[in-house]
């Protein structure tokens, strides 16, 4: 029988889903005009968009100023309590500055460096988007309940195997080193679980996501260029100053292109993903973005990303409808059309060319060579170590174990295959990899029932395209993992908010 309307019964969401907001009570309600949407003004003179907004124009001015010694200091403290800000205030918004922050903090470091008029090794700078993206450990706190769940396990293994390299870790290569390393193996998964906690907002994680990938693409894409035209004096000085040999000549039209970021490599893997993820936008500028994306990507000179950039695109091909099909192959012509031409003209063409040789003449390739040789030599090492040197071992980490602080024995490492291993050692392996490998097929499981969402085929391919170039680098740290960990967490967020919204329409028909 039904009710009378002056009496409604509350009927509860079934699934309560812990985020950012507890799950409420749904009533019967009369009918009434939607609420109308606030103004482009008013959206932007909004608490959570004037926190970050006022934090850029005063690193702007500082940087105008020539206050490269204040910006040092002040940069990372305001990063750190805008974050904060941002998490508590509206969390989504929070994953976009984040992202921000990993976009644009390496450039505003060389500004600073460059008003002081001198480079320094290291800055605090450095440690914002690394100190911003921790921030999401808290959501690892407030919601650890949601470990002890079936789609909790898989992070909870992988965070017992990257515990365990780190007590190792702390005896083999000291605290700092262990910490600082801990911190690269983490905020890839606690990035990954704050989406998850947020399911009930998926529509708005996405979009923010995808907002943020494509204006990144236009900002990081235009000012590649100019880089690589141009290069700016700062740029010059950092690269002179770090000895970045790796990234060219710091001058017009001998660099490798890595725009904002601190190198090629994290600068590619930001455009990698960027281009994935125009085929789920729907912004005009997408084209432009893209156009300029793609030119400064290829500019980069990063073989590894261009090869995963091509299975991503394969894989949306293989998953996506017809109709998507025919989508992405008509954008794929046109941007080919508009930039091809552009890459083989003039230096652009002299640069493409001598990395496109090394793809088809592979024995004269110095960096294939010297993979295959590192290969053969440490692969036993690699996989014989049953306990595993632990974190600080490897990378930029090992700067803080040595007495001089430069790079140690295995600063340099190039196979994400045999530095898992190695760090994690035997148990850490089996359980890290083992939640790895749990959430990916999680994963694919998901999308592949959800063919026409765009924003989860793009999180598919982009996943599965990283995780196949662990055979170059350890693509589940950095800005790499970053982008892993938030597609797959993503999808598994995409399908939990579908099945919640498929149960709530079935009890609101069941009401009325």
């Amino acid at each position: 029988m039904r009710l009378p309307p002056a009496m409604p019964r509350p009927v509860p969401v079934p699934g309560p889903i812990p985020g950012p907001a507890p799950a409420v009570m749904a009533m019967p309600m009369p009918a009434r005009a939607p609420a109308r949407k606030p103004s482009g003004l008013r959206r932007a003179m909004s608490r959570d968009t004037l926190a970050p907004l006022a934090l850029w124009l005063l690193t702007a001015l500082l940087v105008v100023a020539h206050q490269g010694s204040v910006l040092t200091v002040a940069f990372p403290v305001l990063a750190v309590m805008t974050g904060l800000w941002l998490y508590f205030v509206n969390p989504v918004r929070y994953i976009g500055f984040m992202w921000w922050l990993w976009f644009l903090s390496p450039e505003v470091r060389r500004l600073a460096d460059y008003g002081k008029g001198a480079f320094t090794p290291t800055s605090l700078i450095q440690v914002a988007p690394l100190a911003v993206t921790m921030i999401s450990g808290i959501s690892l706190l407030r919601y650890y309940p949601l470990l002890a769940q079936r789609r909790g396990l898989p992070l909870l293994l992988a965070l017992a195997g990257i515990g365990y390299a780190f007590v190792v870790g702390v005896v083999a290569s000291g605290p700092a080193a262990a910490v600082y390393d801990l911190a690269n193996w983490l905020y890839p998964l606690l990035i990954g679980f704050h989406i998850m906690v947020l399911t009930r907002q998926y529509p708005e994680s996405r979009d923010t996501i995808i907002n943020t990938f494509i204006y990144g693409m236009l900002v990081m894409g235009i000012y590649g260029l100019v880089q690589f035209f141009v290069m700016p004096p700062w740029d010059a000085m950092w690269m002179i100053g770090s000895d970045m040999n790796s990234q060219g000549d710091p001058v017009p039209y001998g660099v490798r292109v890595f725009s904002t970021m601190n190198s090629s490599g994290p600068f590619a893997f930001a455009m990698m993903g960027s281009m994935v993820f125009v085929m789920a936008a729907k912004h005009r500028v997408r084209w432009i973005a893209a156009a300029a994306g793609f030119f400064a990507f290829a500019l980069s000179l990063v073989r590894s990303t261009w090869g995963g950039w091509a299975i991503a695109m394969l894989i949306q091909l293989m998953k996506s409808s017809n109709r998507v099909r025919v989508r992405i192959i008509i954008s794929a012509f046109v941007l080919a059309g508009v930039c091809v031409p552009l890459l083989t003209v003039g230096p652009v063409a002299d640069r493409m060319q001598q990395r496109l040789n090394t793809l088809a003449n592979l024995s004269n390739d110095q960096s294939y060579e010297a993979r295959n040789q590192f290969y053969a030599d440490f692969a036993k090492t690699a996989f014989t170590d049953v306990t595993g040197e632990g974190l600080g071992a490897t990378g930029a980490s090992t700067k803080l174990s040595s007495n001089n602080g430069q790079l140690g024995k295995y600063g340099s490492f190039d196979s994400g295959v045999m530095n898992i291993p190695f760090v994690l050692g035997w148990p850490g392996t089996l359980l890290y990899m083992s939640g790895v490998l749990w959430l990916l097929a999680r994963a694919v499981r998901i999308a592949l029932r959800m063919p026409e969402d765009r924003y989860v085929c793009a999180c598919l391919s982009l996943a599965v395209s990283i995780f196949a170039m662990l055979v170059f680098t350890n693509s589940l740290v950095g800005t790499g993992g970053l982008l892993l960990f938030s597609s797959v967490f993503s999808i598994l967020s995409a399908g939990h908010w579908h099945k919640l919204t498929r149960r709530e329409t079935v009890f609101t028909e069941v009401i009325d």
